[in-house]
């Protein structure tokens, strides 16, 4: 995965010198039903690991701006479509060894083991249905946000046209018009833009430590902050003698959001003062997958000190999709 990174300028670097090593998205006329449903019967066990910087940010509602973002609209449908077909095709497949299973031991198995093996069966169907019927209603929402944002594009072909034709009385009419079809599109666009917020789940982030080279030593105090938009975490860790990090917090659920980007900064706590040792911007599109990440984010220019973060994306409807399963 390649993310675009930006580096602000670090501290003096002479302020953190080491000799040891560590390692360590008008109105709507109507807002979609949310009555969705889909569930997880299987747990990840593959964490792949890599080189990256995505972060994620808490609860934030972006009131803001009512300009909508059509490219970055389009990227983040991609890569939520990507994950949940990732998590249809993991279904899909144990659904296959379950068949697979039912068939191999039809003939010498008991009776019990075949009966909660077919319930297993018709839980993963039902699953697989409600995913589906998820996915097409996401299809749905950015079909409705392509037709508003080919229709803003045709009004604005069009304002420009008459922006440059001789002024009469209808072209002022009709400019006017065209205006209020422009604006209409573009609070569409926003409305659209809230309710596939709604549907981007959870980024749940665990904190794995500093990595280092000759930069960390016992004693170092260290503090990171996590701002995603209006939204932020901040911890702070220690290095212990025996190389150990202690961090007061381990874990974070943020809200993943459209149209913001992360921001993550990491400064060393000397005292009273702290130096600041580098600070990442980075964008969270590409954590929608089904698999638990590991993220290893240079937070130097040079890579000299790394964060390393465990994300996994959590869809809500799917987890509550599965609480249904269970519960039926």
């Amino acid at each position: 995965m390649s993310v675009k990174l930006h580096f602000s300028s670090p501290a003096d670097p002479s302020g953190i010198n080491r000799s040891r090593s560590f390692t360590g998205f008008g109105s709507m006329a109507r807002r979609r039903s949310q009555g969705y449903s889909v569930t997880r019967s299987t747990s990840r066990t593959r964490i792949p690991s890599i080189k990256s910087t995505k972060n994620l940010g808490p609860p934030t509602k972006n009131t803001s701006s009512l300009e909508p973002q059509p490219e970055r609209v389009e990227k983040i449908y991609k890569s939520l479509r990507k994950g949940l077909n990732e998590y249809l095709e993991a279904d899909q497949n144990e659904l296959d060894l379950l068949t697979m299973q039912q068939k191999d031991m039809k003939r010498n198995s008991r009776l019990a083991f075949l009966y909660d093996l077919d319930k297993q069966i018709r839980m993963s169907e039902r699953y697989i249905r409600r995913l589906e019927f998820h996915i097409s209603r996401i299809e749905e929402l950015h079909e409705s946000y392509c037709i508003q944002w080919r229709l803003r594009d045709g009004a604005n072909n069009m304002k420009q046209a008459y922006s440059v034709s001789p002024s009469t009385k209808g072209s002022r009419e009709s400019l006017i018009q065209i205006n209020r079809n422009c604006k209409e599109c573009s609070e569409d666009m926003c409305a659209i833009e809230r309710t596939l917020e709604i549907h981007l789940g959870e980024f749940h982030i665990r904190m794995k430590g500093l990595v280092g080279f000759a930069r960390l030593c016992p004693g170092d105090q260290y503090e990171v902050l996590i701002r995603y938009g209006r939204q932020r975490w901040k911890l702070k860790g220690r290095i212990e003698a025996d190389d150990r990090q202690m961090w007061d917090e381990e874990e974070v659920m943020f809200l993943p959001h459209i149209n913001e980007d992360v921001e993550i900064k990491v400064a060393e706590m000397k005292g009273l003062m702290t130096v600041l040792v580098g600070t990442v911007t980075c964008e969270s599109a590409d954590f929608f997958t089904a698999q638990p990440q590991i993220m290893i984010v240079d937070i130097t220019e040079l890579g000299t000190i790394k964060l390393q973060l465990e994300v996994m994306w959590k869809d809500s409807i799917l987890e509550c999709l599965k609480n249904i399963n269970f519960q039926t």
